[in-house]
């Protein structure tokens, strides 16, 4: 897989372990980066953009 592959919600998802719905509500609270690029009204990122943003999240404490 490649850094420039484009990622959708569900690919998000399965990279950091959680729902598609929970990265939808990311992008809606503002903690996801903006979309690289959307076709027919669908937000799709790049690989290396999501790994940046996972890399800068802050982590979950108590788990």
């Amino acid at each position: 897989m490649s850094d420039r592959d484009l990622w959708s919600y569900r690919e998000i998802a399965a990279h950091i372990g959680v729902r598609p719905d929970t990265v939808r509500s990311y992008r809606k609270s503002g903690q996801l980066p903006p979309p690289d690029l959307t076709r027919a009204g669908r937000p799709y990122w790049h690989a290396d953009t999501v790994r940046r943003w996972v890399a800068g999240r802050p982590r979950n404490r108590g788990r």
